[in-house]
């Protein structure tokens, strides 16, 4: 397929911030038409765009605000209307709270799920579409396993068996609609500053784990993220880790 960044129309949820917003950049370095952020922050979004505007001029970004798990619909058409296609999708929004087992699924599983199959079908070459990208955003916690975060691994390891599925060769074949996943390394970020054990008493355990893992800024994943759209194909599973290039798990 056509792996090209010039002129295409990007959609980053989760993209106020961290590495949507890091992606976000990444993307229109390499020409992006146009990159529309979607989160549900909408301080954070309208302060993104304006800085954004900045540098790469007026209307190479906008945001949408929307909440992932209720909006679909309303943001789908909107962004339709105005643009008439999306080429390239990145599911990024997600949440850490062991707190919230509803929550963590509704945002990192169902709504990542809901999101795919919803701009899966409007890309469909074999249902009048032009094909595209789908990039759903896990984590190095998708496969490798602590004790600490159950249900967060949990809503991780389904967007891998999700985006394999949907992304397989045979569906790839018949739709023309590329889906890959991107797993982050453990990576500063406003999400990562205080993670929680499920078990209160365990938080002191998991800091002392996480903080001998290997850590990356943000722009290793904005980097990874276009290495990925270049050279994944339909159904892999890529890392992002410690600033090394993206390599298939």
């Amino acid at each position: 397929m056509e792996r090209t960044i010039e002129n295409k129309v990007l959609v980053v949820t989760g993209g106020a911030d961290g590495l949507g917003l890091e992606m976000v950049c990444k993307f229109l370095d390499k020409g992006v038409k146009v990159a529309i952020i979607i989160d549900v922050n909408e301080q954070k979004g309208v302060a993104a765009v304006a800085k954004l505007t900045e540098k790469y001029g007026n209307n190479k970004a906008v945001f949408i605000r929307c909440d992932v798990t209720s909006d679909l619909e309303v943001t789908f058409e909107k962004i339709i209307n105005e643009y008439k296609a999306v080429d390239v999708l990145i599911n990024n929004a997600g949440i850490l709270n062991e707190k919230a087992l509803r929550k963590t699924i509704e945002v990192n599983t169902l709504a990542l799920m809901e999101w795919t199959i919803k701009f899966y079908d409007y890309m469909r070459k074999d249902r009048g579409g032009n094909g595209g990208t789908i990039i759903n955003v896990s984590s190095i916690f998708g496969f490798r396993i602590i004790a600490h975060n159950p249900f967060y691994q949990a809503s991780k390891f389904a967007v891998l068996g999700f985006s394999k599925s949907i992304g397989h060769e045979y569906n790839y074949k018949k739709t023309g609609v590329r889906v890959v996943v991107l797993c982050p390394g453990l990576t500063y970020t406003n999400l990562s500053e205080k993670p929680k054990a499920r078990d209160d008493d365990s938080n002191e355990d998991l800091f002392q784990e996480v903080e001998a893992m290997e850590w990356q800024e943000v722009v290793a994943i904005g980097d990874g993220a276009i290495e990925i759209f270049k050279n994944a194909d339909s159904g892999t599973v890529w890392l992002v880790e410690g600033y090394r290039q993206a390599v298939m798990v």
